[in-house]
């Protein structure tokens, strides 16, 4: 009963992801800003009738594009003076994870969008080349200064920190110019629909593959191949996002606006528009966003106070949140506490999952005795069943009646054996949920004893046993494990109804094999230690069983 109960959550949990896809509201309404007027000046302004393209700038050609580095204990990065850009961003976690990729994945850095000329990247001028953040020096900044044609003066500040993902960006307009200005600054994030083919992800995760945002209180997530042109939708972030690594940015200015766009050559643009009011001359304006691009940790995204942890899918149970089901993170929220809190003192995932996989067994176990008990006690009366079912066969309904009679006689509840186990379902979901999110698995090994010789059929060069518990498990060992320790634990549950169903129940080991042969090994090892712990907890019971004495079923039903 417990595996066709955690099957059945299982196949639940591809039912959630189908009904999670919630669209974006409001289409893109762009403000029409008043036409600009011609002034004598050292800088083109457009006429006012705006040209189909942009006026060509009278000033000097711009500088080649400056590179500023970024080293800290969390990632190393780049920055360019084109847009105060981040070029690179490479996560020191678990290994070199790169998250941007040139032409693939990315900032397009700080734009600004006027009526007739649409978007232009500022070249600035920054104060610095090199930023060294860790012990000594736990936050930094690089600032930078520019001007576009048109007299609007912008200087960005960007500040790092050595113990975070995060990146804090502060913006602001001065109108240099003796009439009033009308722009839109635009910081979009932009990645390719469709990774290429010939380029394999070079880390899980490092793919984007939908765009996720906070906005109305509700998270919306969009696969990017339905992502539609919005803008000014009220929100609090919004990012691109893949099963563990974000990439998001954060409002925190009132008045800015979530965009998403359809981009040329199979591109997905999301970001934040702030469309301040006419800058006056010698007006300022100031704006301030959060950047974060890191793994989704929860402790992590939690602490920032932006509800950044809502883009970690729990889904709810057993239907999706948005139909009224459980918010699974009810559950596995505390799961992945206890996975951590015991990773701190083993120092090792595998055994975290271990532990925790025991402390649910503790828990759990006087339902587990109770459920046993009921089934051991059904079992004995299923001769007395069977004797009736050939007795009145042709009679269906009185066999149901005076098989409930026997349950009454000796007082023994039909679900007894089933109910203590569907309680626990939504545990054991969260735990299977819980671990295929935690992205603290990612390059943790249960026992990595280095890689096979190349000369070894089939896993030459592949790392043994168990190195990235996130991973499947190359030598499938652990699969076939779970698969015979589930075959030995139902051969050892007492069997009920019909004996034909019994023999397909024993099928249940070799589709659970074939299911988890690619699953990641932190799941399998979950179940592998579960169904051991559900052997020895059964063995346990059955050494404990009296010998029936003369009150019980068979005895009693002998004596009739």
């Amino acid at each position: 009963m417990e595996k066709r109960a955690i099957l059945a959550a299982i196949l639940m949990a591809g039912l959630l992801i189908l009904y999670q896809f919630l669209f974006l509201s409001s289409p893109p309404s762009p403000d029409k800003p008043p036409p600009p007027r011609t002034e004598e000046a050292p800088k083109a302004i457009p006429p006012p009738t705006p040209a189909p393209r942009p006026p060509p700038s009278v000033e000097r050609p711009a500088a080649a594009p400056r590179t500023a580095t970024i080293e800290s204990p969390l990632y190393g990065a780049k920055v360019s003076s084109d847009g105060a850009r981040l070029e690179e961003w490479v996560l020191h976690y678990r290994g070199e994870k790169p998250l941007v990729v040139p032409r693939q994945f990315g900032p397009r850095g700080l734009m600004v969008s006027r009526p007739g000329v649409g978007r232009q990247s500022i070249a600035f001028e920054m104060d610095a080349n090199e930023l060294v953040l860790g012990q000594g020096r736990q936050s930094g900044d690089l600032t930078f200064a520019g001007q576009d044609q048109f007299g609007l003066l912008i200087r960005e500040r960007l500040r790092f920190e050595s113990g975070d993902y995060k990146v804090e960006v502060t913006f602001r307009l001065e109108n240099r110019h003796a009439v009033p200005q009308t722009v839109e600054v635009l910081l979009p994030w932009a990645t390719v629909r469709e990774w290429p083919k010939d380029q394999g992800e070079l880390f899980q995760g490092q793919r984007p593959s939908r765009v996720v945002s906070l906005s109305d209180g509700q998270v919306h997530r969009v696969e990017l191949s339905a992502v539609t042109d919005s803008s000014g939708v009220d929100g609090q972030w919004i990012g691109l996002e893949s099963e563990w690594y974000l990439a998001a940015i954060v409002s925190q200015t009132p008045g800015l606006k979530l965009f998403t766009a359809k981009g040329e050559n199979g591109m997905v643009e999301v970001g934040l528009k702030a469309v301040p009011p006419p800058l006056a001359p010698g007006q300022v304006w100031e704006g301030r966003v959060l950047y974060y691009v890191g793994p989704k940790q929860y402790d992590r995204l939690k602490a920032l106070g932006v509800g950044l942890e809502g883009a970690i899918f729990f889904g709810g149970f057993p239907v999706p949140r948005s139909y009224g089901g459980l918010p699974m993170e009810w559950f596995c929220v505390p799961i992945l506490w206890l996975m951590n809190f015991f990773y701190r003192y083993s120092g090792n995932y595998g055994l975290a999952i271990i532990l925790l996989t025991l402390m649910a067994k503790i828990l759990f176990y006087p339902l587990t005795v109770k459920s046993m008990a009921s089934m051991k006690a059904m079992q004995s009366l299923q001769p007395q069943i069977n004797a009736l079912r050939a007795k009145h066969k042709n009679d269906p309904q009185r066999v149901q009646r005076e098989t409930m009679e026997l349950y009454r006689k000796y007082k023994i509840n039909p679900m007894g054996g089933c109910l203590p186990m569907v309680i626990q379902i939504p545990i054991f979901y969260a735990l299977y949920v819980t671990l295929s999110v935690a992205v603290e698995l990612q390059n943790s090994a249960l026992l990595c004893l280095g890689k096979t010789p190349a000369w070894v059929p089939g896993l030459g060069g592949a790392e043994l046993w168990i190195c990235d518990l996130a991973q499947q498990d190359p030598t499938y060992i652990l699969p076939l494990l779970m698969g015979a320790s589930m075959f030995i634990q139902q051969k050892m549950t007492p069997m009920m109804g019909d004996p034909r169903q019994a023999k397909i129940m024993l099928m249940m080991p070799v589709v659970f094999t074939f299911m988890f042969l690619n699953l990641p090994s932190g799941l399998v090892l979950y179940w592998l230690v579960s169904n051991i712990l559900q052997i020895l907890q059964q063995y346990y019971m059955n050494r404990r069983a009296k010998p029936t004495g003369k009150d019980s079923p068979k005895e009693k039903g002998s004596q009739r």
